[in-house]
């Protein structure tokens, strides 16, 4: 069983994850075990077992999710517990996911997802036109979410300053008075 720190992100496209399925590789697991109705629950807790042992839950579940797909049992959740997921999937932000898209990984991401890769793109120095091969965008488009991440950076920064210093006017700046020195001696 995979822990939660070494999940690999689903890259797009990738179904492979399907072969390491338990509901797959679990010899006799009937597949209709994964669509129970709401009421069966001996059947939903049968199908939740081999799910817990699943080595690739987390992929399952966010397959389901970005597939929009409510039916049956998946993730090790039912249809009734991944509603709520569904309606926040936009707002996901998962960093596993966010650095596999900056290393160059193909992965499907959320919105708030791709505002961070833009972010820390921004802030690492990546070139527009790596960004918009890593997010399958124009460069146009790149250099528009590097715009968006500058303003959010300062707009971040500005809220961290102690509100005295944003709101006080500044007190004009006197030079220090530098000490005379007439003693000038070697330093030992």
């Amino acid at each position: 069983m995979h822990s939660a720190t070494t999940h690999e992100p689903r890259t797009l496209g990738d179904h492979t994850w399907q072969n390491q399925a338990a509901c797959h590789t679990t010899p006799h697991a009937d597949p209709e075990l994964f669509f129970p109705e709401p009421d069966e629950i001996d059947r939903i807790r049968a199908a939740k077992t081999i799910c817990a042992q699943c080595p690739v839950r987390r992929t399952c579940l966010d397959a389901a999710l970005e597939n929009g797909d409510r039916d049956g049992i998946r993730g090790g959740l039912t249809e009734e517990e991944r509603d709520a997921l569904h309606s926040k999937l936009a707002q996901r932000l998962d960093y596993t996911r966010i650095n596999a898209t900056l290393a160059g990984g193909d992965v499907h991401l959320s919105r708030a997802e791709r505002r961070a890769v833009a972010r820390d793109a921004y802030r690492a120095g990546i070139p527009a036109d790596q960004l918009a091969r890593r997010l399958k965008v124009t460069v146009e488009h790149a250099k528009k979410l590097y715009r968006h991440a500058a303003r959010e950076i300062s707009h971040r920064n500005t809220k961290t300053k102690p509100k005295a210093t944003r709101t006080a006017k500044a007190a004009p700046i006197t030079p220090a008075r530098t000490p005379v020195r007439t003693d000038l001696g070697t330093a030992a």
